[in-house]
């Protein structure tokens, strides 16, 4: 029997079983469109988490916490280690940190804040990339830049400052006037509590962080400035409630709080981080952290299209009962074509084209429904979140994202349930008895 003649005998049971037919296709497209739009809602909030993460980090830094000595003990990076690091093959910069350990005050006449001062490597954080909101780079030892809320925390003393509502400085005790350009005071204490002043020039504003809730309100000073605060205290980045004696104030500048190493681009991360692992440095990066995100997505998508597919077994016993009646109504048929010689695989051949015909055509329906489904999704669903908790979702969140790799996924275990399920039938119309089936006694 040539292939055309076994689709016209598909064709002809279909016609003369409509409704039985496409209440079967019906299900069976009910159960793909439901394993896609279910599976689609762990692809899309991936997608959008991975997305937010490589937009608001640096996603070609890494950060290098210490160095691994033996047995769990780590020292802190010092010259010699950003020496090594940065004689590392597509490493475009190493930036090193130091922060003062008491929180110094800075002042502007009457206006002050208390916050972190941290000492930076200018030309490193220049070759990675750091750029600045308003004004230039330090070129002296007392210039400074500060971060991009240092000014909305600069405020008169006195009662009343903050709101008791909001929590807020109120906005008559806030330094209305620009920042750049101004000679701020850093007044700090030494062991015996005397207070010592610093007069820096601020030149620079840095830019706001890339995430929504951090709040950058640091003094970003140099290397000499910290020194002086050292010399005056004694004590490592003027730590305060410390011997002076323990420490060897040679080598207070040469060890660093914090070290970051930055790749020329995303694809030599893993590389790069692969390396220092290896030379027993422990370290962090963002390819780290989607590592983790994927994996635990990995997870929730393959348990989302588990439930998926229950859904397609379920619509598959119609698709058994559809074909079990199928070989019932055509026993004179099958009688006719086993009379006539036909072969038995020919036979299952029919049956078995039938139901998967019916789970392509499922198949097919469902994959428009889930996309029709995932737009109404991504359009509807923000709109009645926010009108019903009144807050304003993310910028960007997808909650259905459909790829072609899930379209195939899904399409082939809908094939696959619809052709296990047509195999019971199809193997019974092969074991028919001719005269039996040709006057339906069976």
């Amino acid at each position: 029997m040539k292939l055309k003649d076994k689709f016209r005998f598909i064709r002809q049971n279909i016609k003369k079983n409509k409704v039985r037919t496409f209440m079967t296709i019906l299900a069976t497209a009910m159960g793909c469109a439901f394993l896609i739009v279910l599976a689609s809602i762990g692809y899309g909030i991936q997608k959008s988490v991975v997305e937010d993460t490589l937009e608001q980090q640096v996603v070609t830094e890494i950060d290098v916490y210490g160095y691994e000595e033996g047995q769990g003990n780590y020292r802190s990076l010092t010259l010699e280690d950003i020496t090594y690091l940065e004689n590392i093959d597509n490493v475009k910069a190493v930036t090193r940190r130091n922060e003062i350990r008491q929180i110094p005050t800075f002042k502007i006449g009457e206006y002050q804040i208390d916050t972190v001062a941290v000492s930076i490597h200018y030309p490193s954080e220049v070759e990675s990339g750091l750029e600045l909101a308003d004004g230039v780079f330090p070129s002296e030892e007392n210039e400074v830049i500060v971060g991009s809320h240092f000014a909305n925390y600069l405020a008169k003393n006195g009662e009343d400052v903050y709101d008791d509502e909001t929590g807020e400085i109120k906005e008559e005790f806030l330094y209305k006037e620009s920042i750049k350009g101004k000679t701020i005071e850093m007044q700090f204490a030494d062991n015996d509590e005397q207070v010592h002043t610093i007069p820096l020039t601020i030149v620079g504003v840095m830019e706001e962080p890339t995430r929504e809730w951090m709040q950058d309100q640091s003094v970003y000073i140099s290397s000499e400035v910290l020194a002086k605060v050292e010399e005056v205290t004694g004590t490592p980045r003027g730590e305060l409630g410390v011997d002076p004696e323990v420490y060897d104030s040679t080598e207070r500048s040469e060890v660093f709080d914090s070290v970051s190493v930055y790749a020329n681009n995303l694809e030599d991360v893993q590389e790069i981080s692969d390396r220092l692992e290896e030379a027993n440095y422990a370290t962090y990066s963002v390819v780290s952290e989607l590592k983790q995100i994927n994996m635990l997505f990995t997870v929730a998508k393959a348990g989302l299209i588990l439930v998926g597919t229950i859904a397609i077994i379920i619509a598959s016993i119609g698709i058994y009962n559809t074909m079990t009646m199928a070989v019932t109504e055509r026993a004179p048929d099958i009688g006719i074509m086993k009379a006539i010689g036909a072969n038995p695989k020919t036979i299952k051949q029919i049956f078995l084209m039938e139901s998967s015909y019916i789970g392509v055509i499922g198949a097919v329906i469902g994959v428009a429904v889930a996309y029709l489904t995932s737009v109404l999704v991504n359009t509807g669903l923000p709109l009645i979140l926010e009108a019903t908790f009144g807050e304003e979702l993310p910028e960007g969140l997808q909650f259905s994202s459909i790829p072609f790799s899930l379209v195939l996924i899904s399409v082939a275990i809908c094939l696959i349930v619809t052709i296990v399920s047509g195999l019971r039938p199809a193997k019974r119309a092969t074991e028919l008895d001719v005269l039996r089936a040709m006057r339906r006694e069976f």
